[in-house]
């Protein structure tokens, strides 16, 4: 089984190699040099470097090459080779194939609000746009993946088969930092997107907690790299992450694996949906500054809680059981 991950992502280069480190042939393909993560991929094929015309033809040599070489496709966020006749093309000759969606390529803020008051997503396409360009997937490809509950009522229609596997972080490159609980609290959050992220409701916590009086430093990352950002938080008491969406992702995970405490909006219908018992402290845009306060004041549970976050990130998200997952799946296709 050869099985090629593409097109994007921060993990399609982690996954392949865990998935090789298991015993199966697998690869990354980064096409666009717009992928911030594209320079860990097994290939980086650039192709936006090209004129328009050379670049569809560039795609279509990559298509014929990949649909000779690979038996198994894993197209993360849901994006093809082209949005025509390859993936009916591919399953035409009998290859397996996997949508994997991670959110906003398909979040419905109609479907979000119904759950969820606070619901604010970062989708620009209007609703029809959406429904028509998953139908065209699940048209060819009849199983998904979704990394959680949130995403499921998003694919599950569309798709004969809906998997909710967790989203990998490849915890050993993660060196955990716990907070002290004799250290000035630092609080951090990181806003990536503004309004998804609640980070108007952020400041006006913190405004409201310094004027109460509350000793602690709040420090707000932006325009900084990757590797910049991860020591910043590794320097937090606290990372306040998304406040809206009613789930957690990638920044959430990464700190946690530092040994942070996260506090993030869960929404409460999906906490039980999440294995384990979730160490994330819950708050939403109603609630922050009380959960805050709360916080920043019962310093004695900072360690606790760090740990707990990272043993959980440990058991339930680590690269190598998510790799296992997926492979059990590919072999469903």
């Amino acid at each position: 089984m050869k099985v090629l991950h593409m097109p994007s992502g921060s993990d399609i280069s982690m996954l392949a190699k865990q998935m090789r480190a298991l015993g199966v042939d697998a690869t990354s393909a980064s096409f666009s040099s717009k992928d911030l993560y594209g320079y860990r991929a097994d290939r980086n094929l650039n192709v936006d470097q090209f004129p328009p015309e050379e670049k569809k033809a560039k795609i279509e040599q990559i298509f014929q090459e990949a649909m000779n070489e690979f038996d198994v496709f894993h197209f993360h966020f849901g994006k093809t080779f082209n949005s025509k006749s390859d993936i009916a093309i591919l399953k035409s000759k009998g290859k397996k194939m996997i949508a994997h969606h991670r959110g906003s390529e398909v979040r419905l803020l109609s479907l979000a609000q119904k759950n969820n008051r606070f619901a604010s997503i970062k989708s620009k396409w209007p609703e029809e746009t959406v429904h028509k360009y998953v139908r065209r997937l699940s048209a060819s490809i009849d199983h998904a993946i979704v990394p959680d509950y949130e995403m499921l009522p998003y694919v599950e229609p569309y798709y004969k088969h809906v998997h909710v596997v967790l989203r990998a972080i490849d915890v050993s490159t993660y060196t955990p930092v716990y907070p002290k609980e004799t250290d000035k609290p630092v609080v951090v959050h990181a806003p990536s997107h503004h309004e998804i992220k609640g980070t108007p409701f952020v400041l006006e916590a913190v405004e409201q907690l310094k004027q109460e009086g509350l000793d602690f430093e709040f420090r707000k990352i932006e325009n900084l790299s990757h590797e910049e950002a991860m020591k910043a938080y590794q320097k937090a008491t606290v990372v306040i992450d998304q406040l809206r969406i009613g789930s957690y992702a990638n920044l959430t995970m990464e700190s946690m694996a530092l040994g942070k405490p996260v506090i993030c909006y869960i929404r409460e219908d999906l906490v039980s949906k999440f294995p384990g018992k979730l160490p994330i402290i819950n708050a939403n845009p109603d609630t922050l500054t009380s959960v805050l306060r709360n916080f920043l004041t019962k310093n004695n549970d900072w360690n606790k809680i760090g740990k707990e976050s990272r043993a959980y990130v440990e058991q339930y998200h680590h690269v190598e059981r998510i790799a296992k997952q997926m492979i059990d799946i590919y072999k469903l296709l």
